[in-house]
């Protein structure tokens, strides 16, 4: 351990206190002083080894009595004792392991016990080095390196191992950053880039790992078909053009039955994999151990292996014994079986291919050795295309005009184009084993100290073997034996084996268990990394596939993974799967080292490695080897990848479960946006930038429901997702006694904000009172540059209910609070009429009353309600009043152009409001509102008798109101608006105005004398509301939505509940009113 700490004992008190204690300490485990039927739940351990104390106040009382421990009592319902938790922390399964799922699991703990649990050289090395040690070394590398040479394909295993041994390095550092349970890999990239790609790369792995099976299994089928038993095949070619179909054919067969062998030993059980795994891992160390020793008797003895030329071509030694035209038998020169594959006859005369007669038949040895030189030869690349010669480098030759092939002349051909790109792709798949350890880290005893040690050890061993080998195979075999791939030249055998000592079936044998073993390996690893992807839950068409048999393993997994493997053999070229693994391989490697890159640079708080010898340029250098590889092995194929691991990504996204993993990426994006808003925090947003950035007020009632749902549905199609959206609220109370209920109404708010689909942040805040809380809010919601900079909420309906009597000073205390904030205002008035979502407006307008200049709020709220479904059919219809100074044509024209350069479509109309009399209704309105705000404030009643009170005013209000909208009925409006003033009719009217209004004034006073005590500016506030409120109900009244600039409450607080009154009345008799105030800047410009 790093830590080094002292375990001090409490010393014991003179009086013997302390051994009172510790007797009394010892006292529950005695059994007569524990009373068998006591209901007190126990598990037989003294308590204060146990982790949770019991929360009964009394038994608690009495047990900590004279405790050393009684001052952390409180605290010990939720925080354990450190001798029990160090006790708990000394077997790791038991600890939380950061995912929720395995802590639920509750027979985890029982397949923990009886799975086998394998230490690093068993669990990891073995499993690494026969993944990494397969099907390439013995099929593919000679091959490699007669078209690369020696120099290019060092370079191409150098740039591999180095890819992984990066990888390695990064898989390291996040594999001992805490507990790695099932899943190895997969678990690794999920927990550190989240679960979006953490599943698609999981995924893409997965398909990697499956398809490894398909190409170990179709080397293994390979090496029996070709190598050991030829004559075992089924389909049997017609010509020598069919052979290639029928080898195809055959390692169908074979390959599919093989696939269901292999599949059957992984059913029964890890365990005898694992046993088979060390018999394959013998058979693969001899066979490496046969190659270096061929290699070092060659430097002495080299092996009698001829290879027949004609001229510079090499010769397929299948149907000929002699390399040569012609032989001397019995004192006679005879034609060989070699002149009469390239002949019409057996005689001299007989008609021969051009280039037989013209060039003369040679031999030279296969395998020269170490010493013979021959390095220097194949050194260099030597690609061809398909269907050409394997031709010897520096071999004169008569060449011949381009004769049409014919078929049947045994020369050795390439079967395919060879070149570098290609050749990475091929070799890529056999460094790919370095997961095969971390793929079952559940298996594992310590999976933090296994992983590294394990996988680091294999690949060293793994790259000295692999770069040995290319420069052993360039100094002792001849460069046109190493091209030929499937050992034509060597009557068919394998080219590694003829090399190898004592007997080329060594290698023969120890090649066919390596890939059977491989196969093994994989197919027992992708079951296991499927099934943990299941278990996480991200991906909901999969969760079949988490469940297996009672031990835990993954049975439909291992079904899945089969089916996948099959299409694979289908394939049935090796050459052809190859490249299909390395891309998924290098995406899983890419985003292994994106992965501790990332967390290296957050440097949070968690990343705290056991292995040590990491760094992000290592990590970076990693991620970019894996990319260029990627397209340097076939840029489609890293382009289809890529587009699957992203179609995944975006399914994830859409239909995955929600998970807090505490990864990376996660960590990227709040430094990316601690990032944005330090940028963003100068000043204000230009105005062309400048969007409604909202906070919604919400009422709760009594149980922390949301009042009135419909405001997040109106928040939601006014921003569409777009900008700033926090939804807040007040509890009143302390937050001591409300922290409970405050998390129920947050959680209520959440879920009806996923249910609306509004996008944003929810923030509530408990105060001491209704009023405090709002103010707190609306200067203290969001961070930085991101805060808001409009407030929306709702009408407070019940504002004149006597039992409500402070909502409305609290509405109009939040209206000053926003202008102070120099914050927009929207407050929507009957709000339960608003459309939901799923509503949609087939016709109708959307009128804005622009009466004063608010920065342009008016003009662009419509535009942002109309880019919703909702009201995307309604028209946008802008009004404006006109006073008697004003030429009312002219205001229509500006207007219209003011809306052309603001790229706004709507129809415009000028109302005129003529200055008529102040009407009996207006002062009778007034009169009520005096009254009822006169009794309200100074008559100290009882809550009945206020409640009386305000019934008795409400009362008298509704026949008054009734009344004189009889009056206000009569006279007939005029249906046709006068557009502009002349100088005569202004006249005219004015001293029409001053007659009537003269009379009209005693007329009324005499009816009333208490009218001539109203306060004047009162009764012209109420002349407004009624008269503007007759005009927007003569024009907007079937309107779907009418938008009206709010006027600003008074300045001395005397007046607030007057204020309220005028509103009601400004508003009275619309459905659905928006009244806008703005926050005194200006929100819209013409300029582009």
């Amino acid at each position: 351990m790093p830590t080094n700490f002292t375990v001090v004992p409490v010393e014991a008190r003179a009086d013997g206190a302390g051994d009172e204690a510790a007797e009394r300490t010892e006292e529950p485990e005695s059994p007569e002083s524990v009373d068998p039927a006591s209901p007190t739940p126990g598990d037989g351990n003294p308590r204060e080894n146990s982790p949770f104390i019991n929360n009964v106040e009394v038994e608690r009382e009495s047990y900590f009595e004279g405790k050393n421990m009684a001052l952390f009592e409180e605290e010990m319902d939720s925080n354990p004792m450190v001798s029990s938790l160090l006790n708990k922390l000394a077997n790791y399964t038991n600890l939380s392991q950061g995912v929720v799922e395995h802590e639920e699991d509750e027979d985890s703990r029982r397949r923990e016990i009886k799975a086998p649990r394998m230490g690093t050289f068993i669990g990891v090395y073995l499993p690494c080095l026969q993944n990494i040690l397969g099907v390439i070394l013995f099929l593919r590398l000679t091959w490699i390196v007669g078209a690369a040479g020696v120099m290019e394909s060092f370079l191409i295993v150098a740039m591999c191992c180095t890819c992984t041994m990066l990888t390695a390095i990064s898989m390291s550092a996040i594999a001992t950053n805490g507990v790695v349970p099932a899943g190895g890999s997969y678990y690794m990239i999920s927990r550190s880039l989240g679960p979006e790609f953490g599943g698609a790369v999981g995924l893409c792995f997965y398909l990697g790992t499956t398809f490894a099976g398909a190409m170990y299994i179709l080397g293994t089928i390979e090496i029996f078909l070709t190598y050991i038993s030829p004559s075992a095949a089924i389909f049997q070619a017609e010509t020598a053009d069919g052979e290639a179909a029928a080898l195809l054919n055959n390692m169908r067969v074979y390959g599919s039955c093989a696939l269901a062998l292999m599949a059957v030993v992984v059913f029964v059980g890890v365990k005898y994999v694992n046993k088979l795994a060390l018999v394959f891992l013998a058979c693969v160390v001899l066979s490496i151990l046969a190659i270096y020793a061929g290699v070092i008797k060659t430097a002495f003895a080299p092996p009698d292996i001829p290879v027949c030329l004609l001229g510079n071509r090499t010769l397929a030694n299948r149907n000929f014994d002699t390399c040569a035209k012609m032989q001397v038998v019995s004192n006679g020169t005879v034609t060989t079986a070699l002149w009469r594959l390239f002949c019409n006859g057996s005689s001299f005369g007989a008609t021969c291919d051009e280039y037989f007669a013209q060039n003369n038949v040679t031999e030279i040895q296969g395998i020269p050795g170490v010493a013979s030189g021959v390095f220097l030869d194949n050194l260099w690349s030597t690609y061809s295309d398909k269907g050409a010669f394997v031709e010897k480098k520096g071999v004169s030759s008569v060449p011949v005009s381009e004769e049409s092939r014919p078929g049947g002349l045994p020369y050795v051909l390439t079967d395919i184009m060879t070149y570098f790109t290609m050749l990475v792709g091929i070799y890529f798949p056999s460094v790919t084993g370095i997961m095969a350890g971390s793929n079952r880290s559940g298996d594992l005893k310590d999976a933090q100290k296994s992983i590294p040690t394990g996988t680091i050890l294999a690949i060293v061993t793994t790259s000295f073997i692999y770069l040995s080998c290319i420069v052993l195979f360039g100094a002792c075999i001849e460069g046109v034996v190493l091209r030929d791939k499937f050992g034509e030249a060597l009557q068919g055998n394998l080219v590694i084996g003829m090399l190898a000592w004592p007997s080329p079936w060594v290698i023969v044998i120890g090649s066919f268990f390596s890939t059977c073993g491989a196969g093994l390996q994989s197919l027992t690893g992708a079951p296991r990394l499927l099934q943990a992807i299941a278990r996480d839950g991200i991906i909901p068409f999969l969760q079949v596939f988490g469940h297996g048999k009672a031990n835990g393993e993954p049975t439909w997994a291992l079904l899945l993974t089969a089916l996948i493997c099959e299409t694979g053999i289908l394939i049935a070229s090796l050459d052809s799967v190859a490249p299909i693994l390395s891309m998924f391989f290098l995406m899983c490697y890419m985003f292994v080292n994106l992965a501790c890159a990332v967390q290296t640079l957050l440097r949070t708080p968690n990343w705290r490695p056991r292995f040590k010898f990491y760094h992000w340029t290592l990590s970076f250098l990693g991620m970019s080897l894996c990319l260029a590889l990627m397209f340097i092995c076939s840029w489609y194929y890293a382009l289809f990848a890529m587009l699957i691991a992203g179609c995944i990504y975006k399914y994830i996204e859409y239909r995955g479960a929600e998970k807090e993993w505490g990864d990376g990426i996660r960590g990227l994006s709040l430094n990316a946006a601690r990032y944005a808003l330090l940028r963003v925090e100068h000043g204000p947003p230009h105005t062309k930038n400048w969007r409604p950035q909202v906070l919604v007020m919400l009422n709760l009632d009594s149980e922390q429901c949301v009042k009135h749902p419909r405001l997040l549905s109106f928040t939601s199609q006014l921003k569409a997702g777009k900008g700033l959206t926090i939804v807040g609220s007040v509890l009143e109370g302390t937050y001591l006694d409300k922290h409970v209920e405050a998390q129920r109404a947050e959680e209520n708010i959440r879920s009806l904000m996923s249910a609306e689909k509004t996008k944003g942040f929810c923030q509530l805040v408990v105060s001491s009172n209704l009023r405090d809380g709002a103010s707190h809010l609306i200067q203290s919601a969001g961070l930085g540059g991101m805060k808001h900079n409009t407030v929306l909420m709702a009408w407070p309906e019940a504002w004149k209910e006597a039992d409500n009597p402070f909502s409305w000073k609290n509405f109009v205390d939040t209206v000053r609070d926003t202008t102070a904030a120099h914050q927009a205002l929207l407050v929507a008035k009957n709000i339960d009429l608003f459309p939901q979502n799923q509503e949609r407006f087939s016709d109708g307008n959307i009128d804005v009353w622009w009466i004063v200049h608010d920065g342009g709020m008016l003009m662009l709220l419509p535009f942002l309600l109309r880019q919703h479904k909702v009201w995307r059919k309604c028209r946008m219809r802008i009004f404006t009043v006109a006073q008697v100074d004003d030429n009312s044509i002219q205001m229509k024209k500006d207007l219209q152009m003011f809306l052309y350069h603001l790229r706004i479509s709507a129809e415009v109309e000028v109302v005129e409001m003529v200055e008529n009399d102040i009407s009996a209704f207006t002062y009778e309105k007034t009169l009520m509102m005096e009254q009822r705000s006169q009794m309200l404030k100074q008559m100290q009643l009882s809550k009945n008798e206020r409640e009386r009170e305000a019934q008795l005013i409400h009362d008298r209000n509704t026949a008054s109101h009734t009344t004189a909208t009889a009056r206000t009925q009569a006279p007939p409006t005029p249906d046709k608006v006068q557009m502009t003033w002349t100088k005569e009719k202004l006249i005219a009217e004015k001293h029409r105005n001053k007659d009537t209004g003269t009379s009209g004034f005693k007329d009324l006073f005499s009816l009333k004398p208490e009218w001539g005590n109203l306060d004047q500016s009162n009764v012209r506030r109420m002349h407004t509301a009624v008269k503007l409120n007759g005009v927007v109900l003569n024009k907007s009244q079937d309107a779907q939505l009418v938008l009206l600039n709010m006027p600003g409450p008074p300045k001395s607080r005397q007046g607030d509940e007057n204020y309220m009154e005028f509103l009601e009345v400004l508003t009275e008799g619309l459905n659905r009113v928006l009244l806008v105030r703005g926050g005194g800047r200006e929100v819209i410009t013409i300029y582009s």
